[in-house]
């Protein structure tokens, strides 16, 4: 079964385009028009734009939690989770929290393959047994009823901070702050776990600052210095990038670019061979957030917290060389498994237009560290919702769901969990990404479950795989300067995507490297040649001596040989012409 064809389209702009007269480039501000920006405040970028924490449900009880536990010294227990938005949580809080005065705070992350997911009864007793007072959560806790419980019931006030959203029964915690949660009337439903995290220490300093206990003995920190950590746990988690999580991507980003960056990120800048003063939000996502991830994957994320918190460049260094081990051999273990998903998927009968409207594959050795990146890959390969199961414990099989546009992943696993009572014993996560929990003796009652249900909601468009462009670029776009506005114009990412453009070239020389990556050189429309190169190409069809002319998506980017820049294209779909 090859994957799907994909159909290059536009992106649609409205019939009367908005006035942004401060966007001077005309390219730049179609740019920002057909990605929802109507108004220039909507571009602003200074942290004094930053949406106010007054709005968020739950912050004065949770500010007033904190400062009782902060005058009386309280022993404070953050629990986390097995993620990179987990580990920025964990030590945005924890960090923040001691530069504010606390004086014991501690950190739990469950082990994914003992614990699970969040603040489940083993986890609370564990927090319990350290001597917790309060017990505070960190991109997880929102549908920890029985872990709560627990913990109340031991005598142990809890704090939930989360972003994910509510099921139908909330947790008995002392205080929850969450943007999803019902009631709630903060502006930003995207805010990440390590976002919510940070929202609630400025709430917390600014209390403070209110009651004078700021003085010579107890100084009062700068948030600010945590920013590279909100921002890469944002861009990791792949929350949608609205306006308000731009701003603090942008911050991050800055702080970094201009030397103010900690140990720990400067660590897996090097190791990830980035440069620092040039780094982009998707150097995140794909460069440094892997590294963190494969902690929490194949190990435990505690490395990767201690390689966040490590106090000097040296110490994070043997850190990031631990998680960077840790990343190739998680690479390996994957492409054992996408070969194996391959093989299996080559033997059904389905061709491109017969595919099933969700995916769903398991096998019994398959790394459930790993099922996450599998599923993500099939669903980009087939443009289908795609749930790959591994082994658990118990006879129980852990799934990891991935889904496309139009289909929010979470609320189908809902869906299935209420007409079908008992299928699914654990699930939760976002629209596009979520986990779950099935007795491996209702697999195939799963799949019907989830075939039947998906087809009530997906359209014959919303399986069609398309690949949006932002239209032809001009001949004069074709240069640095233009590719370096780009850049600058972001933070580009989730929901805010990066800008690819489409267009016809004359294929001058195109050569195969390492039997993956078509490396080409085109010539516009103008007579202008252009390097380009397009990753992980077919290479059962490229390179093709009879294509003399190419359609493209393509972005620009600027690639860097020896202290020499010079403009090349990113190939994202070619077809001859």
């Amino acid at each position: 079964m090859s994957a799907v064809n994909r159909f290059i389209q536009r992106r649609a702009l409205p019939g009367v385009l908005p006035s942004l007269a401060g966007v001077q480039h005309p390219v730049l501000q179609r740019l920002y028009i057909s990605r929802g920006i109507t108004d220039m405040r909507e571009l602003e970028r200074g942290a004094a734009a930053l949406l106010p924490f007054n709005s968020l449900k739950g912050i004065d009880a949770a500010v007033e939690l904190l400062v009782q536990a902060l005058s009386e010294q309280q022993h404070l227990v953050i629990v986390g989770d097995f993620d990179a938005d987990g580990a920025t949580s964990t030590a945005v809080l924890l960090s923040g929290l001691k530069a504010l005065g606390f004086k014991y705070v501690e950190y739990l992350v469950p082990n994914r393959f003992e614990y699970g997911y969040g603040l489940t009864p083993p986890m609370a007793e564990l927090a319990v047994a350290q001597g917790a007072e309060l017990i505070i959560t960190v991109d997880n806790g929102i549908s920890a009823v029985d872990g709560v419980a627990l913990a109340k019931k031991a005598g142990v006030k809890v704090l939930i901070t989360d972003h994910h959203l509510a099921g139908n029964k909330l947790p008995d915690a002392d205080a929850i702050v969450n943007p999803n949660q019902p009631g709630c009337s903060f502006a930003s439903k995207a805010l990440a776990g390590v976002g919510v995290a940070f929202y609630l220490l400025l709430a917390l300093r600014a209390a403070l600052r209110e009651r004078q206990y700021f003085s010579a003995t107890q100084s009062e920190p700068n948030l600010a210095e945590l920013l590279d950590l909100v921002a890469l746990g944002t861009v990791a988690d792949v929350v949608p990038l609205d306006s308000n999580n731009r701003i603090l991507v942008h911050q991050g980003l800055m702080r970094i670019r201009s030397g103010k960056c900690r140990p720990g990120i400067q660590a897996l800048i090097d190791v990830a061979n980035r440069n620092a003063q040039k780094l982009t939000a998707s150097d995140f996502g794909f460069a440094l957030a892997p590294r963190l991830n494969a902690a929490g994957r194949l190990d435990d994320m505690s490395l990767g917290i201690s390689c966040l918190l490590a106090p000097e460049l040296g110490l994070a260094r043997q850190y990031a060389a631990e998680l960077d081990s840790l990343n190739v051999e998680r690479r390996a273990i994957e492409q054992s498994m996408q070969a194996e998903a391959q093989a299996f998927l080559s033997q059904l009968s389905f061709d491109g237009k017969e595919l099933p409207e969700c995916l769903c594959l398991y096998r019994h050795d398959w790394h459930q560290g790993v099922i996450g990146i599998l599923a993500g890959r099939i669903k980009e390969q087939f443009h289908r919702p795609t749930i790959v199961f591994a082994q658990g414990d118990d006879g129980e099989l852990k799934g990891s769901a991935r889904s496309i546009n139009g289909l929010h992943i979470r609320d189908l696993l809902e869906e299935i969990s209420t007409q079908y009572p008992g299928l699914i014993k654990k699930f939760g996560g976002h629209a596009m990404a979520a986990g779950l929990t099935i007795s491996a003796e209702r697999l195939d009652t799963f799949k019907l479950a989830l075939s039947l249900t998906a087809k009530k909601h997906l359209t014959a468009e919303q399986l069609t795989a398309v690949v949006y462009t932002d239209g032809e670029l001009p001949a004069d776009c074709f240069e640095l300067d233009f590719a370096r506005l780009l850049q600058q114009a972001g933070p580009w990412g989730q929901a805010f995507p990066e800008p690819v453009f489409d267009g016809e070239f004359s294929l001058i020389s195109q050569k195969m490297l390492s039997d993956k990556h078509l490396k080409m050189v085109l010539q516009t429309a103008s007579g202008k040649l252009v390097d380009a190169i397009w990753f992980n190409a077919d290479n059962k069809a490229w390179p093709d001596v009879n294509v003399q002319k190419v359609q493209l998506a393509y972005q620009l980017d600027i690639n860097e040989f020896r202290d020499k820049q010079n403009l090349q294209l990113i190939v994202r779909h070619m077809l001859a012409c």
